[in-house]
């Protein structure tokens, strides 16, 4: 189906719900009795609304899309076509940075003066509209509208800054682009970082194909295995920053979790110009090969970040280079203990019941314990990395052992014990009957017939 078919088989379906909704009123005139009070009827209950994830309609456009239908019929129910069709809807990323950028140089500019001094740098495309509304909301949603802390009667936010690296480090999640995955298909990945507060130093990001906490955790470790242990680390709200596997592995490592206050992206500010640092000069030089694979495009983030980005003079640092200030005020920092058992410290943890054929799912993929813990509620160790892999099982606070993934061919050929009552009760439809012989099981089962 074309496009423009497309078009008119979407605005049929919403002109169709529109005239639906107010068939049974049509025949009445405007200032009838009892419409408005029908229309506020209408306007009280729920629906399913053809492309939109609203369930309710005003009263005001039902009265609009009845007065439409006594002007034009129909054809005056199907949607209007917008006015800027074939134009940009939004302002582009890289012009968005620029903006953000001008406007947090020099905070007294106006919206008008932002936009003027953006289009003087040539960066803005020849007719992008940038009206001041739209760049107003843009600047609002920054951060960059409200008042500075000694012009405010309310909250004192005031610009910080740690001497030594290591105080305070900052993580973030950035969307990112989408990245091939195997087989054609494209994955939406996430910019996961974490920056220095005191030298704008990188310990470690990288872009992961999930913004959740297990792939975050592979971060902080490779963070803390290059760059050493902070003595905080400041995040937003987020679920994987808010979740009990981060504040454990915080604790055990003796990291000060803090978490900024809801709807105030100001404290975190230098990790929010990073992204838009990566945004402005990484993401716009990426080509086709460097966007193939995740393992591809991280190649090339290090090859900027090492290459470039640490070895740059940053206005934040008074011209000097992250690095430069980093070798400057390393001697606080804080080395983790000889003999930590990073993979086992950094493994994620979910409680799982032993079903009566002795095994557990983890992240869809079946496991076999031991057959002492059917009906025990056990808590698997593992790597979100490397699914299907051994994962660790613990039972009442010690370890028991390994369960490994279940080989459902090799269990055909492992002798039952007719004593273990466990064992015979574990029997389902996908069990083979206790003792069984070789010679029992049908050609396609055994070596011989693969």
């Amino acid at each position: 189906m074309m496009k423009e078919e497309k078009e008119q088989d979407r605005s049929q379906q919403i002109a169709l719900f529109r005239y639906g909704l107010i068939a049974d009123l049509v025949d009445r005139e405007a200032g009838q009795r009892g419409l408005y009070a029908r229309l506020r009827e209408k306007a009280a209950r729920s629906y399913h609304i053809p492309y939109s994830r609203r369930t309710r309609v005003a009263e005001e456009t039902l009265r609009d899309w009845f007065s439409a239908w006594r002007r034009g019929g129909f054809e005056a129910l199907r949607p209007k076509p917008r006015g800027d069709l074939g134009r940009s809807r939004g302002i582009p990323a890289l012009v968005a940075d620029l903006l953000v950028s001008i406007k947090d140089e020099e905070r007294a500019l106006s919206v008008a003066l932002v936009i003027e001094r953006a289009r003087a740098t040539g960066t803005v495309p020849e007719g992008l509209a940038l009206p001041n509304s739209t760049v107003h909301r843009l600047l609002s949603r920054a951060g960059m509208m409200r008042k500075r802390p000694d012009e405010q009667n309310g909250n004192d936010r005031r610009r910080f800054s740690f001497e030594k690296a290591g105080e305070m480090w900052m993580a973030d999640v950035m969307h990112g682009p989408t990245v091939g995955i195997g087989g054609g298909r494209r994955h939406k990945s996430y910019l996961i970082g974490i920056i220095d507060d005191a030298t704008r130093v990188v310990p470690y990001c990288v872009f992961a194909l999930s913004e959740a906490v297990g792939a975050f955790l592979p971060v902080l470790g490779q963070a803390v295995r290059r760059r050493g242990v902070p003595k905080r680390l400041y995040c937003d709200n987020g679920a994987a920053f808010r979740s009990h596997h981060l504040e454990l592995v915080c604790a055990k490592l003796g990291i000060i979790l803090i978490h900024s206050r809801p709807y105030t992206p100001e404290g975190r500010g230098k990790i929010e110009r990073f992204f838009r640092t990566v945004r402005m000069q990484f993401l716009p030089r990426l080509s086709p090969d460097d966007t193939k694979s995740i393992e591809a495009i991280n190649r090339a983030l290090w090859g900027y970040i090492e290459g470039e980005y640490h070895q740059s003079p940053h206005r934040g640092l008074g011209g000097e280079t992250p690095l430069d200030r980093w070798a400057q005020s390393a001697d606080a920092i804080r080395l983790p203990q000889p003999g930590t058992d990073f993979e086992a410290l950094f493994l994620l943890e979910e409680k799982r019941r032993v079903q009566k054929d002795r095994t557990v799912s983890l992240r869809g993929v079946l496991y076999e314990v031991d057959a002492t813990l059917v009906g025990e509620t056990v808590s698997l160790r593992f790597d979100p990395a490397k699914v299907g892999e051994p994962v660790e099982v613990w039972h009442q606070n010690k370890k028991i052992g390994t369960a490994k993934r279940v080989d459902l061919y090799a269990n055909c050929f492992v002798k039952r014990n007719q004593s273990d009552k466990t064992l015979s009760t574990a029997q389902g439809p996908d069990t083979p009957p206790q003792g069984l012989r070789l010679r029992d099981l049908p050609p396609s089962l055994t070596k011989g017939g693969r």
